[in-house]
């Protein structure tokens, strides 16, 4: 007696299972998902044009975000670094306030040529990006408590070098070369834009392009299949530290050109804008993993939002409002991007076709059991 056997039911199709998406819809998604916060951009600008078309949408409106929110861009691209791999430097803001006191101590105090001054105190903020580096990879301490940790030391090395008190220039004020490296302008623009622009192109080209941040991207999805692999873990997470010490550095030269004066307090008021834009980021271009194209785009949605609201008139306690409800959303965003990613890369390994395996039935076979 012969049986035939239920029909198969198609690929993704059997009980319980979801209907497949189309690719038109996976592609319609992928898009809404990396690009819609440049599109989020978009609409707020002309959102605020058309509520204020005679100051918003103009090029000294744009120079003038460009300026402010350029060192608040270059610390976010700076923390996005330790993020890839998993890591958080909360020192930034507090390596932010020593170095732009120590250039202005070092030029202002102890007559140091402005060039020299500068190279020293990125070369100092490299170190203790090796510092901190060492704390999370050797001594084995979470990237928050230790970095933290280091932070509270700089903030008072900050207010022992100032006694807290201000520097302030004599006289003759700070060599005209070095304020032009914040105050200058270049095709109309400020100079300050150029530098986040060159940091996130390079920083692009080192996550996207090279060995280095391939191997950061393998530490910050998981640390054990890159030991497994051979990627030496503790070596490239000092590394992501200290580009982020060194970044920092440069960061706290151009707040001091900025502002010309040695404020011990200045540098926390950078550190939750820096955190959000470079969380956010990762919601943005490269969805689910933190990247330098994502955290710009992040940064002028930040930078077009506070803009926009302070031209509508808007309270002092608006912008800490602002700050804060948008990093929640960042970091529950930044979350879900991470979950979704996960999730993709495991459905396409389950839906890897299988080997089939065929059996021939021949006349000689046994008869089977009505």
């Amino acid at each position: 007696m012969t049986t035939s056997r239920p029909p198969e039911s198609p690929p993704g199709r059997g009980p319980g299972s979801r209907r497949p998406r189309s690719p038109l819809g996976r592609a319609s998604g992928h898009l809404a998902g990396a690009y819609g916060l440049l599109l989020l951009t978009a609409l707020l600008f002309l959102v605020f044009s058309l509520a204020r078309p005679d100051t918003f949408p103009t090029l000294d409106n744009v120079s003038s975000i460009l300026s402010t929110q350029s060192i608040s861009a270059i610390l976010a691209l700076g923390a996005t670094i330790p993020i890839a791999t998993g890591r958080f430097d909360l020192s930034i803001g507090y390596g932010l306030g020593l170095a732009h006191v120590m250039v202005l101590k070092l030029i202002v105090a102890d007559g140091w040529p402005w060039p020299t001054a500068c190279v020293a105190v990125i070369v100092g903020a490299g170190v203790i990006g090796v510092f901190n580096g060492l704390l999370v990879e050797f001594a084995r301490i979470d990237s928050f408590i230790a970095t933290l940790g280091t932070g509270t030391v700089m903030y008072a090395f900050t207010g022992w070098i100032t006694g807290g008190a201000r520097i302030v220039p004599g006289p003759a004020g700070l060599p005209r070369a070095f304020t032009d490296l914040y105050d200058s302008k270049f095709l109309g623009l400020p100079v300050a834009a150029y530098y986040v622009l060159a940091l996130a192109v390079a920083l692009w080209l080192l996550l996207e392009r090279l060995p280095l941040g391939r191997y950061l991207y393998v530490i910050g999805s998981s640390p054990r299949a890159a030991d497994l692999v051979g990627i030496p873990t503790r070596r490239y997470g000092i590394y992501a530290f200290t580009g982020s010490g060194l970044v920092v550095g440069f960061a706290g030269v151009l707040l001091a050109a900025q502002q010309q004066i040695g404020n011990p307090s200045v540098g926390m008021d950078y550190l939750l804008p820096a955190f959000v834009g470079a969380l956010l980021g990762s919601t943005a271009i490269k969805p689910g993993r933190a990247n330098a194209a994502g955290t710009v785009v992040a940064v002028a949605v930040l930078a077009i939002g506070l803009a926009g609201i302070e031209q509508l008139g808007a309270d002092f306690w608006v912008t800490p409002l602002f700050d804060g409800a948008t990093l929640l959303l960042a970091v529950g965003l930044a979350g879900y991007s991470a979950r979704r990613r996960l999730h993709a890369t495991a459905t396409a390994a389950h839906q890897k076709p299988a080997k089939k395996t065929t059996t021939r039935t021949t006349d000689t076979d046994p008869p089977q059991a009505p």
